[in-house]
């Protein structure tokens, strides 16, 4: 076991850590996940917004994907929800800037967002 004194805005904990076979195993996983969705939305962004139709569908506010609303080949009109955020337990419909068809959602469900973010395009 070690101790060790942690610094967390301004408060001091003192903790104690186990060694063992168990704990770097569990910690490798945790780290991994984290990682991983982060570098995903990044990448799958720029692909999808190149390859797709040429209206814009851009999140007005950070948060959680949390619902696909609509599915690539689907028409939709002016207002209608095409991908629905949560942001601070709030559901936030994002909605068509104006008539199309539904040619790309460049999201998934639990994937995380910025502002200004393209979720989809409409041809």
């Amino acid at each position: 076991m070690k101790n060790y004194t942690i610094t967390v805005n301004g408060n001091v904990y003192d903790v104690t850590v186990e060694e063992g076979a168990g704990a770097p195993a569990a910690a490798a996983p945790k780290a991994a996940p984290k990682a991983a969705p982060k570098a995903a939305p990044a990448a799958a962004k720029p692909a999808a917004t190149g390859a797709a139709g040429s209206i814009k569908v851009e999140a007005g506010a950070a948060g959680k994907v949390f619902k696909l609303d609509t599915t690539v080949g689907q028409a939709v009109k002016k207002g209608d929800p095409v991908v629905t955020i949560e942001a601070m337990k709030m559901e936030i419909p994002v909605v068509a800037p104006q008539d199309g068809t539904v040619a790309s959602i460049n999201v998934s469900v639990g994937d995380a967002v910025e502002a200004g973010a393209v979720l989809a395009t409409l041809n």
